[in-house]
């Protein structure tokens, strides 16, 4: 039976906000995440439009990887990814977002990192817009409610992909887009939270502008998907989604219904409109239901036509259950909890864990969309205790990303066109639901912690050899 194809893109995933760090170095202006103060799992982190002396924003510092990106690039060439999932930060080439020319420094920044991959045969994979929203425009427009944003994004990418056509190939456009779904999208991806200040699972949910901060950020896809398209055939576009799996906790019809119905507006809702280049007929009844009328200007259906994207990406960490009744009892994850499956473990977070899951999920995806997927997201948030000889002995990790890998190499025997794997925060960083550094993800150790101490020194856990095994053979060495 075949296994990976020899092309395969192990790797590993990052995120500007979250392990960056120097927020306002060489002319970045501030984003959305940087105005986030620290939380943890049982309080959350809050956003503070007014900077608060004495308080942590983790985001400013992060890891620092502005000042770090060249060892910890070599770092992710010893254990021989062949992909490095990162995002550019918008308020470091455009501060405000409405500046007409880009800033150079910012531009000069990302192309050190890209040469830097390059030099050890890393093949960068970029996602264009990964919660950082420039926060001058939600205090201007109230973020992607408004309709100018399109533009403020359009001019964005046109530098980007001018700058870089030469160094980056694989591209994003929004990371986890189908966040603007729920209430917590508002603050992470959408921007839609004009002068807000609290807890961010306090920020004041509006379905309308929800829904149509996402129908623009659609046609911002579709308008890069296409100029990627006509000015730069080289390029491949990606679109990302969270994918929450979803099951039925009983058989009662009921259970079944309804969980295909967030299934559909969850899961399927964003990925059909950026890979089928039109709404869904399913999104009609829900507008109806809760009221919200999509404005839409003439165009803007032919642009979603014209920008389908060529590959599908995806975040998995979980599954969760649905029930219609009351006895279930819930559970956390990743933006959205849902009914806890009483078959599955579940992480120190609460998080379930689910590996057939993601067979299951690669197979649905595949099955809808006939486009080569990527896992671009995958990992367990854990508390990694440092031993006396420095020595970080994960092997719950290496569990839980082993019983992955077998899944999705179950799912390429089905038959699914799987192009690649990313596990989320392959160098520890900053938690974006909690703000925390204790739920650390990587297979790279940073000493940096809760109250903002530490030296920011590397150190390789168990799981960083495990991996680079796995990727010298392929996959078949687990």
């Amino acid at each position: 039976m075949k296994g990976f194809r020899e092309d395969f893109l192990w790797g590993g995933a990052t995120a500007a906000n979250q392990f960056e760090g120097a927020w306002n170095v060489d002319g970045k202006g501030p984003s959305v995440s940087d105005m986030c103060t620290n939380g943890s799992h049982t309080s959350p982190k809050r956003i503070t439009p007014v900077l608060e002396e004495d308080t942590l924003y983790p985001s400013r510092e992060a890891i620092d990887f502005y000042h770090h990106y060249e060892e910890d690039i070599a770092l992710f060439a010893e254990m021989g990814f062949k992909v490095f999932r990162l995002s550019i930060a918008w308020t470091r080439i455009f501060p405000t977002g409405m500046e007409k020319e880009p800033n150079e420094a910012g531009l000069a920044f990302y192309d050190k990192v890209f040469d830097a991959c390059k030099k050890h045969g890393i093949e960068p994979l970029v996602t264009i817009s990964h919660y950082e929203m420039p926060y001058a425009l939600v205090e201007a427009c109230n973020g992607w409610e408004s309709r100018e944003c399109i533009d403020y994004f359009m001019n964005y990418c046109e530098a980007i992909f001018e700058r870089y056509k030469d160094k980056v190939t694989y591209w994003l456009t929004f990371n986890e887009i189908n966040s603007g779904t729920m209430p917590m999208g508002s603050v992470l991806s959408l921007g839609t939270i004009k002068g807000f200040s609290g807890n961010v699972i306090e920020a004041p949910d509006k379905p309308q502008e929800r829904f149509q901060g996402l129908h623009h950020q659609f046609v911002a896809s579709a308008k890069a998907v296409k100029l990627a398209h006509d000015k730069y055939p080289q390029f491949k576009m990606g679109n990302m989604s969270i994918f929450a799996t979803m099951y039925p906790y009983t058989c009662n019809p009921d259970d079944v219904v309804e969980t295909q119905k967030q299934m559909q507006m969850m899961n399927w809702f964003c990925s059909d409109v950026q890979v089928r280049g039109a709404y869904p007929y399913y999104a009609d009844r829900f507008f109806e239901e809760k009221g919200i009328q999509i404005k839409m200007e003439d165009g803007d259906l032919d642009i979603l036509k014209k920008g389908c994207v060529d590959f599908y990406t995806f975040s998995y960490y979980m599954s969760n259950c649905v029930a219609t009744g009351d006895a279930a009892k819930k559970t956390s994850g990743n933006l959205m909890g849902g009914v806890k499956n009483p078959y599955l473990e579940a992480s120190d977070w609460g998080w379930q864990i689910d590996p057939k899951g993601l067979r299951y999920t690669l197979n649905e995806i595949y099955s809808r969309y006939q486009i080569p997927v990527m896992v671009v997201e995958n990992g367990l948030g854990a508390y990694d205790k440092k031993e006396e000889d420095g020595s970080v002995n994960d092997d719950y990790r290496i569990d839980y990303l082993k019983k992955h890998i077998e899944q999705m190499r179950e799912a390429v025997k089905d038959g699914v066109d799987l192009m690649g794997y990313t596990p989320w925060g392959c160098i520890d960083l900053v938690s974006a639901s909690t703000g925390e550094m204790a739920k650390r993800y990587g297979f790279i150790y940073v000493d940096k912690y809760d109250d903002g101490t530490g030296t920011l020194a590397r150190s390789r856990k168990k799981s960083f050899y495990w991996y680079k095994k796995v990727i010298e053979t392929n996959g078949e060495e687990l």
